[in-house]
């Protein structure tokens, strides 16, 4: 008898609490290395009704005079309130009845410097106490990498499936065909699977924002046909496959004004929907120096290039940072018995291929351009055009494979 199992991602449109907060710190992260590669951000976002509240530590070397010791403020590389109105505008939150609007929500800025002592960790010179002059890892902490070959983007399937009713509703709204919709959404899909191979879609949900002037029967049909069958798979869906659409019948307060939001707090829908493991780190609002972030997707681009070269169906790996040192503490390989060769030959062969070190991974994926607001909605993986999505070292990883195989 096949081993069957149901499997369950969600995703959340661009409209959500929790991603309008991540893209506004991601917008603030970008204007930062727009004016200076060299910055230091971690912008922490809250929102709440008609209320914005950005915090954390920013570092911009070149406000800083040399000769003086004065630093500038912020306002003199960029509008910090301008920035945090255009990502709400590129959201949409422009309509009159909704508290949540991108000219006249209240903005608190609460951003100073970066710490000294967390700064000289990072810096890649020499300081009392720190061990090595290069540049080490922002933070202590563990980060995962996955890919599975079920997929064309060599992602598990239920987040994919779950991102893709997302992109779609945001695409429709957008371009003004439906009056009704708004920008808070929900999507969430259940795969059955038979001995590890997608099988059928279980149900699908979606819970959307809408006005109040909109039947809920017209939702539904709308949805089912021009979102649901246009973007799943029609081999995995049929008779019968559930759909749940505004399952409490109502969606109209939604956005801040029905919820808060807080900046990271999607990790698992940013990530692989629960079926890869996460470290715990958040992504949004931090430049590459923080491991969280640029050594998640490191973890990727192995994890990706490892499965593309065939030498696994699915793989997991996963490094580990202590604060101020440049190298990984850990590097481990799980292949899940679906290795072409054993999981301790392809460790081997990835840290011949790939650099760990955190300055490294800022080099080999190009992490200093300001690009970061491109991997804030439907998942920072699975998206072609980021550099972590490249499978450039498939064929470094084979020779690397075979010459350590002798």
């Amino acid at each position: 008898m096949a081993n069957s199992f149901v499997f369950s991602s969600e995703s959340v449109g661009e409209g959500h609490p929790d991603k309008v907060a991540d893209l506004i710190s991601d917008s603030v992260l970008d204007a930062c290395l727009a004016f200076d590669k060299n910055a230091r951000v971690a912008c922490e976002t809250f929102v709440k009704s008609n209320v914005v509240v950005v915090g954390g530590e920013i570092t911009l070397p070149k406000l800083q005079d040399k000769k003086t010791g004065k630093t500038l403020p912020i306002s003199e590389a960029f509008n910090v309130d301008k920035v945090i109105r255009d990502a709400i505008r590129q959201i949409g939150y422009v309509n009159d009845d909704d508290i949540f609007h991108a000219d006249t929500v209240f903005i608190t800025n609460y951003l100073t410097a970066q710490s000294a002592d967390i700064a000289q960790g990072v810096d890649a010179k020499k300081a009392e106490g720190k061990k090595t002059a290069e540049q080490g890892a922002g933070d202590q902490g563990l980060m995962f990498g996955f890919a599975a070959d079920e997929t064309d983007e060599l992602m598990p399937s239920p987040i994919i499936f779950a991102h893709r009713l997302g992109r779609e509703l945001t695409s429709i709204r957008k371009s003004g065909k439906v009056a009704w919709l708004r920008p808070d959404a929900k999507t969430q899909v259940s795969v059955r699977y038979a001995d590890g191979v997608p099988t059928e879609i279980v149900n699908v949900v979606i819970s959307t924002q809408h006005t109040a002037d909109v039947a809920h029967a017209e939702i539904e049909a709308f949805l089912i046909k021009n979102v649901i069958r246009k973007v799943l798979p029609a081999a995995l869906l049929n008779a019968k496959t559930e759909f749940l659409i505004n399952p409490t019948g109502k969606f109209v307060i939604g956005g801040p004004q029905g919820d808060s939001g807080l900046t990271g707090r999607k990790i698992i829908v940013d990530t692989y929907g629960g079926w890869g493991r996460h470290g715990g780190g958040a992504f949004s609002g931090k430049d590459p120096s923080k491991v969280d972030r640029s050594a998640a997707y490191m973890g990727r681009w192995v994890a990706k290039n490892i499965v593309a070269a065939k030498l696994a169906k699915q793989c997991e790996v996963q490094f580990a940072y202590a604060i101020g040192h440049p190298k990984p503490v850990s590097v481990y390989v799980n292949t899940f018995g679906t290795g072409a060769v054993a999981d301790e030959l392809i460790t081997e062969a990835i840290q011949k291929v790939f650099s760990f070190k955190p300055a490294d991974i800022v080099k080999q994926l190009d992490l200093l351009q300001p690009f970061y607001r491109q991997t804030t909605n439907y998942g920072h993986f699975g998206k072609t055009g980021l550099p972590w999505e490249a499978t450039t070292k498939v064929a470094a990883l084979q020779a690397a494979v075979k010459k350590l195989a002798k």
